[in-house]
């Protein structure tokens, strides 16, 4: 069995993942790239994986960055493969424009599942397995893996005088419910390019008001990603306990970036705990839980 070492977490081996979500024409592309060379300081070192019909070479003024273009269908593994290619090549920045393909795009998960024969709710059990090796591949490919989404408008039913009407609640990503709380940090970005994070894990813009996206912005998270951090574990355990202590998603993922390196078993551990904590609740449907208690929305 392998010896466990116990050491001080240290930021500075953590790699960034972001979120940008904003509708079309919001700056997506142009943000994800500048926060990349931020990040790297090397256009030869990022990527651009592209499932917008080219749209990542519109902005090649920008710099000598690479791009890999991708089309449909856009199944979770086109996705892994181009990841673990970008990977192989060397770069230190990957950018996935857009991952909302991946969810509701021609051959996306949506899309397999609305074509499966059979029992929805069974159906879903056989390829979220699929969705969740895909976020694997941007959680644990050791770069920095910026990605953006699009959003609409959402809206909820509401009763008015009797009857049920839509209401406007705001802009919605379109990816699979919960997928912001895979980032470390995610910005939504207005039609007048203008960002706020929505979430923040560094701590660095969660009371920052609205704000455009430069290349100053890689370096503000660079510096967060390689600052000394000199605190210990409340709890003096080895890796592999503190894993399996995790009782959310949350707690699985702030513990990963503050691991540094990991071993492969280490690695696996943190797969298969994740698994258990996305092992699907009783009547999931349409990729939503809808509770212990609560019956299936057909």
């Amino acid at each position: 069995m392998e010896n466990l070492v116990f050491r001080r977490a240290a930021r500075r081996q953590a790699k960034i993942k972001v979120g940008l979500q904003g509708p079309s024409g919001s700056g997506k592309t142009t943000s994800a790239l500048l926060l990349a060379y931020g990040l790297v300081g090397d256009w030869s070192k990022i990527a651009v994986i592209d499932s917008e019909n080219g749209s990542a070479d519109l902005y090649s003024h920008l710099g000598e960055y690479n791009v890999l273009g991708i089309t449909a269908p856009y199944t979770p593994e086109k996705y892994m493969e181009a990841i673990k290619m970008c990977h192989a090549q060397g770069m230190e920045a990957i950018i996935l424009d857009s991952i909302s393909h991946e969810w509701e795009g021609d051959g996306g998960i949506l899309d397999i599942h609305g074509n499966m024969a059979g029992n929805s709710f069974s159906n879903w059990a056989k390829i979220t397995p699929r969705h969740n090796a895909f976020v694997n591949a941007i959680l644990y490919t050791p770069v920095h893996v910026i990605a953006t989404i699009r959003s609409k408008q959402d809206y909820v039913m509401m009763e008015k005088n009797g009857k049920a009407v839509p209401e406007k609640v705001g802009l919605k990503g379109v990816t699979r419910d919960g997928m912001d709380y895979e980032f470390t940090v995610v910005f939504d970005i207005n039609i007048r390019h203008h960002a706020r994070a929505s979430k923040d894990r560094t701590g660095l813009f969660s009371s920052q008001h609205e704000f455009i996206i430069t290349q100053e912005t890689g370096l503000k998270i660079k510096e967060w990603c390689e600052s000394a951090d000199t605190k210990l574990p409340e709890e003096k355990m080895d890796l592999l306990q503190a894993i399996n202590s995790c009782k959310n998603l949350q707690e699985l993922y702030e513990l990963y970036e503050q691991s540094g390196k990991v071993t492969e078993d280490q690695l696996q551990t943190f797969s298969m705990k994740k698994q258990e904590l996305l092992k699907p609740k009783p009547f999931e449907t349409n990729g939503k839980y809808t509770g212990e208690a609560s019956k299936p929305q057909l």
